[in-house]
């Protein structure tokens, strides 16, 4: 049986969407962090939490323990519609090497105000975000469980081709 036919006869085998994450790294912790917080509450629709700085850099002014960035993450239908107006700011186009072979995606958007819904706010600014998407095929909560965890079969993981094919035929995203 080919892959394609064993995925159409076993849901146990077609990729969901797994979570969004979006994050605004400042670099220093203030009044910019904290617009920072607004787009991403605007975006998500839900309470960001902050980051900390792992080490401290003298050059850039970051001490250890400060807030210096902002992330929030989705999951199921509110992150399957925010990832939409996302690609449509991208073009509907994502680049192949945006891809790793865990079926992870991760790119860019310059400007928060290409978003569809998003309006410029003078008092706000414009932020850039990087936007992480993680896909996986049900059956991966075995490996995360507390009680009798064990790991899971390669064919159980998402390859780099399931997932351009997902973000294809689902999303409708062109993969270059």
């Amino acid at each position: 049986m080919s892959a394609v036919a064993e995925q159409k006869s076993n849901p146990m085998t077609l990729p969901r969407l797994a979570k969004v994450t979006l994050n605004i790294a400042v670099g220093k912790p203030g009044e910019q962090l904290e617009k920072a917080r607004k787009v991403l509450e605007i975006l998500g629709e839900q309470k960001p939490s902050p980051r900390e700085a792992k080490s401290t850099i003298r050059d850039f002014g970051i001490h250890k323990g400060e807030s210096i960035a902002v992330l929030v993450t989705l999951r199921k239908e509110k992150a399957k519609a925010v990832l939409k107006k996302l690609l449509q700011a991208k073009g509907n186009a994502i680049s192949a090497s945006s891809f790793d072979e865990l079926g992870n995606v991760s790119f860019g958007i310059k400007e928060h105000i290409e978003i569809q819904g998003m309006k410029y706010d003078p008092e706000i600014g414009i932020f850039g975000m990087d936007v992480s998407v993680s896909l996986e095929k049900p059956g991966v909560r075995v490996q995360r469980r507390r009680r009798a965890s064990c790991s899971i079969p390669l064919k159980q993981r998402v390859s780099k081709a399931e997932a351009q094919e997902f973000f294809r035929t689902v999303l409708g995203a062109e993969v270059r």
